[in-house]
This record gives C-alpha cells, sequence and structure tokens, in this order.
C-alpha cells in the first residue's frame, strides 16, 4: 500500500512561513492588511488568510506581493534566524525598531548618521547601567557608615 499523499489544496509548515513572512514585511512596510488587499485586489480577509497560512498563496500573487513589498520572491522562503541572534527580523519585531530604522535611513548626512547612532549607543549603555544598579543588592545604612 502505498504512503497516503497529502490533499493538493491543504496548507503546510511552508505555507504557515510565507504568510508569517508577508504579515511582516506587511507591517515593516507600514501598511494594513487592507492597503495590500486593495493592491492585489482581493478583500483584507483573504490576506487575513495568506497571513495565517490558512489559504495558500499561488505564484502569481505571491510575485504581486513581493513587488507591492519591494522584496524578491526568494524573501518569502529565506530561513528565519534564530529569535535569540542580534540580527534580523526577530530584532525588527520589537516595538519602534523599524521607525527607527526609517528614520535613520533619512539622515543623508552621514556624519549627522554617525552622530545619531552614537547617541543611540550611549543611551543603551545608560539603559543598561541602571537595569544593572536597580538589580543590584542595596547596602544598609549600617554597613555604609561602617
Amino acid at each position: 500500500m502505498a504512503n497516503p499523499t497529502p490533499k493538493p489544496k491543504q496548507t503546510t509548515a511552508i505555507d504557515h512561513g510565507v504568510g508569517s513572512r508577508i504579515a511582516f514585511l506587511r507591517a515593516a512596510n507600514g501598511l494594513s492588511q487592507s492597503a495590500l488587499a486593495s493592491a492585489l485586489g482581493v478583500s483584507f480577509q483573504q490576506v487575513q488568510k495568506y497571513e495565517t497560512g490558512k489559504n495558500r498563496v499561488g505564484a502569481g500573487r505571491l510575485q504581486a506581493i513581493a513587488e507591492r513589498l519591494g522584496v524578491p520572491v526568494s524573501s518569502f522562503f529565506d530561513p528565519e534566524p534564530e529569535a535569540t541572534t542580534e540580527n534580523g527580523p526577530a530584532l525588527l519585531r520589537v516595538s519602534g525598531a523599524v521607525e527607527l530604522l526609517r528614520a535613520y535611513n533619512q539622515i543623508a548626512d552621514d556624519q549627522m548618521r554617525r552622530d545619531v547612532l552614537s547617541l543611540v549607543k550611549s543611551a543603551a549603555r545608560i539603559s543598561q547601567s541602571r537595569s544593572a544598579d536597580e538589580t543590584a543588592p542595596q547596602a544598609t545604612g549600617a554597613a555604609r557608615n561602617s
């Protein structure tokens, strides 16, 4: 007896992965589901179904989505970096990260970009220092006076 084959229209893990990348790239581009749907000529519910992996995305539709989002079709199939890495989509899911990158990208002057980067790095160091100070055990008054 031969192994049963999956139903032709049944979604797979790949469909779910493609859908989650569509959702991520759509949000990174500042598009609503309705705006993407309008550009594709489908309902926003259909975009929801693509993003959740409930419906498969055909090749032509995937090409149209890629064009609207300004990415190559291959970006929907790239392996996703581990969530623990310091680069890639996981880092961009942090609230405000995409907006920060967009604003940074609009700065034309190279020196100003370096200055902004230095400012952000300094703010990160200050934040880490404050967090470390808050978690450090506090000395008692008696111990400080001795």
